[in-house]
């Protein structure tokens, strides 16, 4: 057999590689030198791992005590990401350390997740003097509404979270096969509706968080009652959680600023006479893929039906456990709730879930996004009070020579009486800002040139994964590189006069699609160091997935083709026409009316419905 590595191994591509190097020196009768073959333990599947860990708990207590190694042990590492928490290692200084001999430079990513992503200036102050404390220096705002740390050293983890505890925030179930962080449309302009909406997000976020008490024995020095491991338990999860992960977002139209079919679960807000009546719910998308492989393949979320307010924490909680149930625990990439649906139908998980719930879900309701980018600069709240979106390249926050940005936040933090909402986009409104406090903000923002005046509207609608140095599982660079790509892209749109077109472009580091790459107008996904898949004609409002135009492209060949395709995007294009809209109606690539058939290329194939019996552009 072969050898292979595995570009979503969860502990990086070379993960396969360990067991077979193994096997392969046993049967060539060479004894390994001291050193050359890493020890890992024993690997466990993910179920075993999560059956025996007494609900997350593990080894993860000997693991922090271990001051021998910056590392924890292996099985651990598939745990802590239940508790939020990722072990990672430089990359860059990897070849370094292993060439001398030394252990890998190991810390940690510590995600905070904040339901709908609100949260108050004092918590953002708290995560940014962690950054400082006991991070890199950086804020990272997530895809997911959701505050990241890195860099945390193994001895630091406890505090930085007793910390963020303090804070009256968590990072339990930021990661793991879970419910994650539930994300909103964050934006105040419809303020009872806003309100309306964050709330559902905090009540169903709470409703489907796990209930282990390890979380707080662990890291808050809750002590343990004896016997307490034994009579923990999982109302919604059991012991074995879910098969992967869950993911849940809350669309207000016109917006669709979360990319609510990108979901697992989606509830698209219906609003009558300015009052929140229920949701249209959406059930099967999902981003993440493997090259090579066309058995997996990214998704948008089917309608699955109309839900009241007090219909829909229960219609939430009943396509969790079909999924729990059903969802397939043997093959990790064909675990994700986007295939269950494939394999069984609508009729069926509809019928699943109705029930389970006991009542039949109504029709949905007419409903259309305009898009799913932020509304950035100033914008007023029906209640008065004004919001700035400040765009954040990339969802970093660190002060650059020039941009000062993560000064600047912290003075404005220290100043605002309101509050601050993360994005999906990974940018940052400044909420609730009074009228009185409105010419305090923009002095601030003018007097450290972090407004967003300076940029194209290509770039204020970009989005990058972090990929390399810290992602295990990176192939190709993405946030330290998308923005150099767009420096030359810019140039492209200046001379065609479209550098204040807003034109979505996303790129991701591995086929994970941690940046919904796929969903974009232009996104490039990595392959190799320096190559990407450049995927074409992703919807603008969110509704549609992207197409394959080219395999494993540089940038001279990248730059070469969005040259000649925005040129003639400029010529040859019809009033109020998007750039994705545009390359599909003149045959660049053909639409991707289906997740399954995402990597198929000709417009008749793709012609096919989904197994639901849906298309899935829905205007």
């Amino acid at each position: 057999e072969l050898g292979l590595g595995d570009d979503q191994h969860e502990n990086g591509f070379m993960g396969a590689w360990q067991p077979w190097e193994t096997e392969l020196l046993d049967l060539l009768g060479i004894t390994p030198v001291e050193g050359e073959v890493e020890v890992t333990g024993k690997v466990l599947k993910d179920e075993s791992i999560k059956e025996e860990s007494g609900y997350l708990r593990g080894h993860i207590q000997r693991s922090l005590a271990d001051k021998s190694t910056a590392a924890m042990l292996p099985e651990d590492t598939k745990l802590t990401k239940f508790h939020g928490i990722y072990q990672q290692d430089n990359r860059d200084e990897r070849p370094g350390l292993e060439a001398a001999g030394k252990e890998r430079a190991y810390s940690f990513m510590v995600r905070v997740g904040i339901p709908g992503g609100v949260c108050t200036p004092e918590q953002y102050l708290v995560m940014e003097g962690l950054a400082s404390s006991h991070g890199n220096g950086n804020l990272k705002l997530t895809t997911r509404q959701a505050f990241q740390l890195h860099g945390v050293l193994k001895w630091n983890l406890k505090n930085s979270i007793q910390e963020i505890n303090r804070g009256l925030m968590d990072t339990l179930a930021a990661c793991g096969d879970v419910c994650r962080n539930v994300i909103a449309s964050p934006n105040p302009f419809q303020s009872e509706v806003a309100g309306e909406v964050l709330a559902f997000a905090h009540r169903i976020s709470a409703h489907l968080k796990p209930q282990t008490t390890a979380y707080h024995e662990i890291w808050l020095d809750k002590k343990l009652v004896s016997g307490q491991a034994h009579t923990d338990v999982e109302p919604l999860y059991g012991a074995s959680y879910l098969p992967r992960k869950f993911k849940v977002a809350i669309a207000v139209p016109p917006m669709n600023d979360v990319d609510v079919f990108s979901h697992c679960l989606g509830y698209v807000a219906v609003v009558e006479n300015g009052h929140l009546i229920g949701f249209n719910v959406s059930i099967g998308g999902g981003m993440g893929m493997t090259h090579g492989n066309t058995k997996t393949y990214p998704r948008l979320a089917d309608l699955m039906g109309f839900c009241t307010v007090e219909q829909a924490i229960l219609v939430g909680e009943a396509v969790m456990i079909v999924q729990r149930d059903h969802g397939d625990r043997v093959n990790r990439k064909h675990a994700r709730l986007k295939y269950t649906l494939e394999d069984h139908g609508m009729d069926w998980y509809r019928g699943k879930v109705e029930a389970y719930c006991g009542f039949k879900l109504q029709p949905c309701k007419p409903f259309k996004f305009e898009s799913n980018h932020d509304r950035l600069g100033w914008s007023k709240g029906i209640d008065g009070n004004f919001h700035y979106g400040l765009f954040v390249e990339n969802g970093r926050i660190r002060d650059m020579e020039g941009y000062p940005l993560k000064t600047a936040m912290r003075e404005l933090a220290e100043l605002h009486t309101g509050d601050f909402r993360l994005t999906a986009n990974q940018n940052i409104i400044v909420g609730r800002v009074t009228p009185e406090q409105r010419p305090k903000i923009e002095a601030l923002l003018h007097k450290y040139k972090i407004d967003n005046d300076q940029y194209s509207g290509l770039r204020l609608n970009s989005m990058a994964c972090v990929a390399l140095p810290t992602c295990a599982l990176a192939m190709a660079e993405s946030e330290r590189y998308l923005p150099v790509l767009i420096d030359r892209l810019d140039e492209i749109l200046t001379r065609n006069n479209l550098n204040a077109d807003s034109i979505m472009i996303r790129m991701s580091g591995c086929p994970n699609g941690c940046s919904r790459p796929y969903m974009a107008e232009i996104a490039m996904v990595g392959k190799a160091p320096g190559a990407y898949n450049l995927y074409l004609g992703g919807g603008f409002g969110g509704n549609r997935l992207a197409k394959i135009y080219r395999e494993s492209v540089g940038e001279a060949e990248i730059l070469a083709i969005l040259d000649e395709l925005i040129t003639k995007y400029a010529q040859e294009r019809q009033p109020g026409e998007k750039f994705g809209d545009y390359v599909i109606r003149s045959g660049v690539v053909a639409p991707t009316l289906a997740g399954r058939l995402f990597h198929e290329t000709d417009v008749k194939t793709n012609s096919i419905p989904t197994y639901s019996g849906t298309t899935q552009i829905y205007w």
